[in-house]
């Protein structure tokens, strides 16, 4: 499985971005798919994940802003951020697994997208 993230770019306080992750290779449909964030300086963290069955959940950080989508026969999957803050700030990154798991920890994707950086400033 190959997956391309793209989406990113400049944004303002409050403002809104919508991730894609488009998946090449294996059956979309059984893939679990998960966003994870890196921000200089620090670890990895888990933004959100969503089931083969589009059951969905995020962190406690983007809940309730951030929205988890797919298209399993577009193999593609995407994530909408509205009210965005400086603190979203990182170089995004979606992943893939054929897993049954929570989807909550990076130890549980096999594949990874190359990432795509997300600023938000005004």
């Amino acid at each position: 499985v190959q997956l391309q993230a793209s989406g990113g770019g400049l944004v303002q306080p409050g403002g809104s971005l919508r991730l894609s992750c488009a998946a090449s290779g294996r059956t979309f449909g059984s893939l679990r798919m998960g966003w994870f964030r890196q921000a200089p300086g620090k670890e990895r963290e888990f933004v959100a994940t969503i089931s083969r069955n589009s059951d969905s959940y995020y962190s406690d950080s983007v809940r309730g802003r951030f929205i988890l989508s797919r298209d399993n026969n577009k193999k593609m999957g995407y994530l909408q951020m509205n009210g965005l803050k400086p603190e979203d700030t990182a170089v995004y990154y979606c992943a893939a697994d054929s897993r049954f798991s929570t989807g909550r920890t990076a130890n549980q994707y096999t594949y990874w997208g190359q990432g795509t950086q997300v600023t938000v400033s005004s």
